[in-house]
């Protein structure tokens, strides 16, 4: 079988970390992609680099999405949570050879200031603008093909006290 030929189910998922970074009133922290047409928004998340603990891959992508980490984990999802890449958007990310990924999802609260976070931390920012919301309302402005995803990570967090 060609390498252009190859399913979509018989790719691997690419691993990744998500975050569900909770501010002192309970909303949590959403940024809108700069890659992604029309109002695509959604949690820091990435991959898991080679040799990489998903516990220091957390820390490493809060630092590069939002410019701080200036936080403390107060839960993780325990399963691996996973989502399916459209084939139209898999043939452009990741050079195609992931189906889409399975991660690891933190529930953190945020211990710093607004003035703290800086979507230009990193030389390749991913995000154009972000914002404090309702986290039942988060599934609702992420890209579609990511939805189910979200719900399952409001399900797995709903139950957590975050407020102060």
């Amino acid at each position: 079988m060609s390498k252009n030929s190859t399913k979509s189910e018989d790719l691997p998922y690419r691993l990744g970390v998500g975050a569900v970074l909770f501010n002192a009133k309970g909303q949590v922290f959403v940024a809108k992609r700069i890659d992604t047409p029309g109002d695509a928004w959604q949690m820091p998340q990435g991959g898991i680099d080679h040799d990489e603990d998903p516990n220091e891959a957390i820390w490493r992508e809060l630092k590069e999405e939002i410019g701080t980490n200036n936080a403390e984990i107060i839960a993780q999802s325990p399963d691996w949570l996973t989502y399916e890449l459209p084939k139209a958007v898999q043939k452009k990310v990741w050079k195609g050879r992931y189906r889409g990924q399975k991660q690891k999802w933190y529930a953190l609260r945020y211990l710093g200031d607004d003035s703290d976070i800086d979507l230009t931390a990193d030389k390749h920012p991913e995000f154009s603008t972000w914002k404090w919301a309702d986290f039942e309302t988060i599934p609702d402005l992420i890209v579609e093909f990511k939805r189910d995803l979200y719900q399952d990570i409001v399900a797995t967090f709903k139950h957590l006290n975050v407020k102060d």
